[in-house]
């Protein structure tokens, strides 16, 4: 009921239930958008949009999700656009050039024993971006491709297969060579 009873204050623009909110959520919305933007003052100036868009925007909040759900979506968002603004765009894919791979039913993000979180997020970073945002966004984030087409402005279509594509290069990033290191 905490919860409610913030985000009631915080529609009632009451500055102190803001910085309460602000507080609880500003460091787990850095991390996210430090996941898109590489430089930590970027990172920063996004959160901060980010929660000013909240407080503007939270009569539009339902609670059909948590708050950190909601605020979350948000963050991503304007991470992406911080990008797209700064002509690190998306490459833009019209649906006629794409063409759906099949993946077995069994398919699974399987990489060797020795890889580590690092090595992962290392080689994702190493993606080109129209498949680095749809397998972070998946992967990381944990949004469904109807929700990664929202966020990306693409179709759902695009989001699989920019997916599945993203994965098969992630695992090739992830191959240890003859000599056993990684490239």
């Amino acid at each position: 009921m905490f919860q409610v009873d913030i985000i009631e204050q915080c529609k009632q623009n009451n500055r102190k239930a803001q910085m309460q909110l602000y507080n609880q959520y500003c460091d787990g919305m850095y991390i996210v958008a430090k996941r898109f933007l590489k430089d930590a003052a970027d990172a920063e100036d996004v959160v901060q949009e980010a929660f000013i868009k909240a407080f503007t925007k939270l009569h539009q909040y339902k609670a059909e999700v948590t708050f950190g759900a909601w605020l979350k979506r948000i963050v991503v968002n304007k991470s992406i656009d911080f990008l797209k603004s700064k002509k690190q765009q998306l490459i833009d894919l019209e649906e006629v050039h794409l063409k759906v791979i099949d993946t077995p039913k069994n398919d699974k993000w399987l990489v060797e024993d020795t890889i580590t979180l690092s090595d992962v997020k290392s080689a994702i970073n190493k993606l080109p971006d129209k498949y680095q945002y749809v397998v972070m966004l998946y992967l990381i984030e944990g949004y469904d491709h109807q929700e990664i087409s929202e966020i990306l402005n693409i179709t759902e279509v695009a989001s699989r297969t920019q997916l599945s594509r993203g994965k098969v290069k992630l695992q090739e990033l992830l191959k240890p060579t003859h000599n056993g290191t990684r490239y």
